[in-house]
């Protein structure tokens, strides 16, 4: 009969293991609320900053978290004063989203994850995306306090539902022109694009927000779930709304 370490053991190792980049400014505080929404969508998180190599040999999904400016100069674009960048993530996250893409890994991009795999895949920024799309409502919270319209007909809507959907926003820069295989699958009010997925292959998905702040909401939840589903070959199951 197994003994209580040896069943904890299994219960661990029968978890996937997903990778989880993070600013090594905020890791500290943001990658545990990371960790809990894996460990709840049946998951492993493991923490990856810039600061040592990893291998995408060593886990079987992807999450590229939020935080630091993506530098404009990978997309063609020009500095501004105010961006916070950090040139060694930039290069980790798009070798790894890259390399995720080769491999057909599932991912999740989250606020600059998403940017960033638009930049992998050859798209651009905006990098004041509210002065662009002046319609927009501007708001910098973790509270649900802007309203994202989901494209029909999207994988996020078979995960999420179509209804609009209620987010928190602590983004300036926003997705200007897709990147390869990239659609768009939700805009704010203002046209701003919030989410972006691949139309072929298994589940690569970016959203503008940050889901991980909002564990209460089911539909949020949903794109845990429905990252660790595809590392185990399952459907994601559809949240109510």
């Amino acid at each position: 009969m197994a003994g209580p370490l040896v069943i904890l053991f299994r219960r661990r190792s029968d978890r996937p293991r997903i990778a989880v980049t993070t600013s090594r400014r905020s890791s500290w505080r943001i990658f545990p609320m990371f960790a809990l929404n894996v460990w709840l969508a049946g998951g492993r998180a493991v923490r990856w900053t810039a600061a040592r190599p990893h291998h995408l040999d060593d886990v079987e999904g992807l999450v590229i978290g939020g935080g630091d400016d993506i530098q404009p100069e990978i997309y063609g674009g020009e500095l501004v004063s105010t961006a916070r960048v950090d040139p060694d993530r930039d290069a980790m996250e798009r070798r790894l989203v890259e390399g995720a893409v080769a491999r057909d890994m599932p991912v999740l991009g989250v606020c600059r994850g998403a940017q960033m795999i638009n930049i992998a895949l050859g798209g651009t920024l905006h990098q004041d995306a509210y002065g662009v799309y002046t319609d927009s409502d501007r708001k910098r919270t973790v509270l649900p306090r802007k309203t994202v319209c989901v494209e029909p007909g999207t994988r996020f809507a078979a995960i999420a539902g179509e209804t609009p959907m209620r987010v928190n926003a602590l983004h300036s820069q926003a997705v200007d022109r897709l990147g390869d295989g990239l659609r768009v699958a939700a805009r704010d009010r203002g046209g701003m694009v919030q989410a972006v997925e691949r139309a072929e292959g298994r589940f690569m998905l970016g959203v503008q927000w940050h889901p991980e702040h909002l564990i209460y909401a089911r539909r949020q939840r949903a794109l845990f779930r429905a990252l660790v589903a595809a590392v185990k070959g399952q459907a994601g199951a559809k949240a109510s709304a």
